[in-house]
């Protein structure tokens, strides 16, 4: 009996490697012992200069990253197969993720229930040209800059070096869509925030209804194109056995699907708005152009809510922290595994990392968020953007299969044996 069987790599511009499907390499224990000791310093700073708020931030950062790089939880890849070939097995987990955060999010919406009594409020933005064009963009930025706004997150994590590009681009990308911004939304048609909740009068629990027939819906039309293309397979990934894939090997979709989204609530009830990544790309970016003299203050962006935000701390931002903890355990997973390894930029790559990272942060800012902002969060608050942005979304990546192969990028085939 052949032992061996196609395993997916970490880097999505390789096809699936052979090797045994329970091989992992030995933990990294350098590298493990010295990300533990930056996330005590951290969270030691954390607790010694910010409200209680930060580090229990930081924390939920270490799970979401883990989350994240343990299972591979991508959006980017969902929405490529689904619109290559026709897989929709990982946007199904999205479902589920969706179905469980909505679940959580119903009754924490409803009763306003915080662990600290502040309030809460979710994600509910409008519907607009910002909004339609931002989420294009997104859609055919993450294809190209190789993930999306927590891919590139965990991928930096991880190790992949071109990743590092995407994100600067990312940033740069987020700070002139911050600074173009009121243009977008004020002087472009745009319609009223939307909730399937308190804008229908369906209240939270016809809108916790309405969105899992929503959900269900969608899956059964993912498996009504499997049965008529039959796509290939997600390749499966290499995992410890027992107790042990807890910490090494690959958690299941389904698992993480749950986690991501009970780690979604908490972030919700710990600092009163659910999780999201770009804002964060915006203030650092600002930030390093108000340094070298840029009246970044006067930006429209800048003015009201967010103008205490440019003029604090970085780590006073709870998005930031989330951020940072979000790479950290995404590097903890990476050499728990066995799997920290700067890889090789070339030309291309780097090429479509820069267009990429400058579409998504330009156009995160635009649609109000990004697949973890807009797509999950917006969703999951009962948001009808959340909805338009997926669409649009998936609209975008259309476009991005034919532009891949330009940049050396793989695009799943019909008779590919995994994609």
């Amino acid at each position: 009996m052949d032992s061996t069987t196609k395993v997916q790599p970490i880097d999505e511009v390789k096809d699936p490697i052979r090797q045994k499907s329970t091989d992992l390499n030995k933990p990294q224990m350098p590298l493990i012992i010295g990300g533990l000791i930056v996330a005590a310093i951290l969270m030691i700073y954390l607790m010694a200069t910010q409200n209680i708020v930060q580090p229990l931030l930081l924390v939920i950062g270490l799970l979401l990253g883990y989350t994240l790089f343990h299972a591979r939880f991508g959006f980017t890849s969902a929405f490529r197969r689904l619109m290559s070939v026709g897989n929709g097995q990982a946007l199904r987990s999205h479902l589920l993720m969706l179905a469980v955060a909505v679940t959580l999010f119903a009754p924490i919406l409803a009763f306003g229930y915080s662990f600290f009594g502040d309030g809460v409020s979710g994600y509910v933005s409008p519907v607009g040209i910002s909004l339609l064009v931002g989420a294009f963009m997104f859609g055919i930025g993450m294809q190209l800059g190789g993930g999306c706004a927590s891919g590139t997150l965990y991928a930096v994590g991880g190790g992949r070096s071109v990743m590092f590009i995407t994100l600067l681009f990312f940033i740069v990308g987020s700070t002139v869509g911050a600074y173009h911004l009121p243009f977008w939304t004020e002087d472009l048609p745009s319609f009223e925030p939307v909730s399937l909740a308190t804008s229908t009068g369906f209240g939270y629990g016809g809108a916790w209804v309405l969105s899992i027939a929503l959900f269900g819906l969608i899956a059964w039309i993912t498996l009504v194109v499997e049965r008529k293309k039959r796509p290939p397979k997600m390749a499966p990934k290499p995992s410890a056995a027992g107790w042990r894939r807890i910490f090494r090997g690959s958690w299941p979709l389904f698992a993480a699907a749950i986690a991501l989204a009970v780690l979604n609530a908490l972030t919700l009830m710990t600092r009163g708005s659910p999780w999201g990544i770009t804002s964060a790309f915006a203030l650092w970016g600002s930030k390093v152009a108000q340094f070298f003299g840029v009246d970044v203050a006067s930006w429209g962006y800048w003015q009201g809510a967010n103008a205490a935000a440019l003029q604090s701390s970085i780590f006073a931002d709870s998005t930031t922290v989330l951020n940072l903890g979000v790479i950290l355990g995404a590097f903890l997973a990476s050499a728990a595994g066995g799997l920290f390894k700067l890889s090789r930029i070339n030309g291309k790559n780097a090429t479509a990392s820069v267009i990429g990272g400058l579409l998504m942060g330009y156009g995160a800012r635009l649609a109000f968020g990004c697949n973890i902002g807009a797509y999950f969060g917006g969703i999951a608050s009962f948001s009808l953007h959340g909805y338009v942005w997926g669409i649009m979304a998936l609209a975008g990546t259309f476009i991005a299969l034919y532009l891949r192969p330009m940049f050396g990028l793989s695009v799943p085939k019909p008779k590919d044996s995994f994609c």
